[in-house]
């Protein structure tokens, strides 16, 4: 089996993100940056299917040059090989992301190809599904629950308020929700084992965005509380805050 999992660099969730002076990017200064936690479980499950079904890991990612350390932590995990599409710019958006991913993905003859089902930087849950147009093979997302027999795929996904059970056929492509796997820690062995993998570098094949940043700025600072100290003397007002101010009743 052929397995292929696309995987990216993100910053660290406990970041406290800055605005740069461009007011179009964040301030990369002091930011620690980590493989996106969902391609934690799309990884595994890569790793799992491989160790029931034989065949390779090929760990997948579009970016600059600071993206092969999400390829290095596949690598940890127990991919066997690692491709980095080079990108001349960090200015890319998610169509660019998807193009150039679809462009070498359509000659690999993947049988399954796992992706997290989102980024937890941009959080657009788009790349899955645009790949899966590009390649025109199906394409299941937000998986919690994963079982392959023969070219049989049968997934279990999140739906709001409840489960989907969904049946499709090779070749697919999957997005890793939270819950599918318990991705494992790397231990040593693996972790200098990983070190003598080399990463092959291929260029970008398209480098034309289709969205534009205008702006980033974060969200107004929260406002200060309002404290009551006169017991039930102050219930009278804080209905009328929650009323009024609040709007909660």
């Amino acid at each position: 089996m052929k397995i292929i999992v696309c995987v990216s660099l993100v910053p660290d969730s406990t970041t406290k993100v800055k605005v740069s002076d461009s007011q179009k990017s964040i301030d990369e200064s002091g930011v620690s940056y980590i493989l996106n936690p969902y391609d934690e479980f799309a990884v595994e499950e890569a790793l799992k299917l491989k160790e029931k079904n034989g065949g390779e890991v090929i760990a997948v990612s579009f970016g600059t040059d600071k993206a092969k350390d999400a390829i290095k932590k596949s690598f940890q995990m127990g991919a066997e090989k690692g491709v980095l599409i080079k990108s001349s710019s960090a200015d890319f958006d998610t169509f660019t992301v998807a193009k150039n991913l679809s462009d070498y993905l359509k000659g690999q003859n993947a049988d399954i190809i796992l992706f997290g089902k989102q980024s937890i930087d941009f959080d657009g849950l788009l790349v899955p599904s645009m790949v899966s147009e590009f390649l025109n093979i199906p394409s299941i997302s937000v998986v919690v629950k994963l079982d392959i027999e023969g070219d049989k795929v049968t997934a279990e996904r999140e739906v709001e308020g409840g489960k989907e059970i969904v049946e499709a056929t090779l070749p697919i492509i999957i997005g890793a929700q939270k819950g599918l796997n318990e991705p494992r820690y790397p231990n040593l062995k693996s972790i200098m084992a990983a070190k003598s993998k080399p990463i092959e570098e291929i260029p970008a094949t398209y480098t034309g965005n289709t969205v534009e940043i205008i702006e980033m700025k974060l969200p107004p600072a929260k406002a200060g509380g309002k404290i009551f100290t006169n017991g039930k003397d102050d219930v009278a007002e804080l209905v009328r805050l929650l009323r009024e101010e609040a709007k909660v009743i």
